[in-house]
């Protein structure tokens, strides 16, 4: 285990418990409301989205409000672009378990910040403004680490493999970085340091195939049904000791690396430390 890794595992047992659980919900209805605004008001994305110029001169809301700017304003697609992106987020949550992904997300968002700060210092330039574009590429692209093989339809006709996609995802991101300025290189290099730096403390992950995906929707239909007869919890995580009336959503495993019947739910299966006898 590397030491990256290990520091993410030390954070999630002392801050795991507030991590926010289904934040793909809120990312996207965040996006929402966004784009409502902008119907509202087609100006409005030059009003809330972030100018670190303007946040310094009493506009300190900007370092949130960039966030709710949606990543596609066309009122045809909107709709589409936003359940994609709620089933990317919704996938690497289950994979990740809420505190990595609330790490990986949060991260890109404060990277992003810092960012914009940086390039106002080197700059001066008071027109400086950014969004969660390249955030959501990043967002992308883990989800093409993760589900390489999961088969997605483009332009709601040709099957393609999602890690082919990731490709193209990478490829534009070096085009855009060798021929952007200053402040589209920033935003890409804020962008791939989040996903290169969460990556390599997770690599020992498994990748998921959609086969496991609707397995574990069986499983949680069937750890519901067991827990409605009984009435006790018939699952317990070794780790933070939630058990399936605390979330009925949560999956449990029994690890085979530990000495013993540990069993650890979805946030912490792949993230404990082994038990060694």
């Amino acid at each position: 285990m590397n030491p990256l890794e290990k520091f993410l595992n030390k954070l999630e047992r002392k801050y795991g418990r507030f991590a926010i659980h289904n934040l793909p919900m809120y990312i996207v209805v965040l996006y929402g409301i966004g784009f409502v605004l902008q119907l509202v008001n087609p100006y409005m994305s030059y009003y809330l989205e972030l100018n670190p110029y303007l946040v310094l001169h009493g506009e300190p809301w900007r370092i949130l409000t960039f966030l709710i700017m949606p990543p596609n304003a066309d009122p045809i697609f909107i709709i589409f672009v936003l359940l994609f992106y709620y089933s990317i987020c919704q996938s690497l949550e289950h994979v990740w378990g809420s505190f990595r992904f609330n790490v990986y997300y949060f991260t890109g968002v404060i990277g992003t910040i810092i960012g914009s700060f940086i390039l106002y210092a080197i700059t001066s330039n008071s027109m400086i403004f950014m969004n969660t574009y390249y955030l959501n590429m990043s967002l992308f692209l883990a989800f093409a680490a993760s589900f390489p093989n999961m088969v997605v339809y483009f332009m709601f006709i040709l099957p393609v493999k999602v890690k082919w996609l990731g490709v193209l995802d990478a490829v534009y991101l070096g085009m855009a970085f060798l021929r952007g300025d200053l402040g589209t290189k920033i935003a890409i290099v804020v962008a791939m340091l989040n996903f290169l730096l969460f990556f390599f403390a997770t690599r020992n992950y498994k990748r998921v195939s959609p086969t496991q995906v609707r397995r574990k929707k069986y499983y949680q239909k069937a750890v519901q049904q067991a827990t409605t007869r009984a009435g006790e919890p018939r699952h317990h995580c070794a780790v933070c000791g939630r058990t399936e009336l605390d979330d009925p959503n949560l999956e449990f495993r029994y690890c085979s690396k530990c000495d013993g019947d540990y069993e650890y739910c979805q946030d912490h299966l792949f993230t404990h430390t082994h038990i060694k006898k």
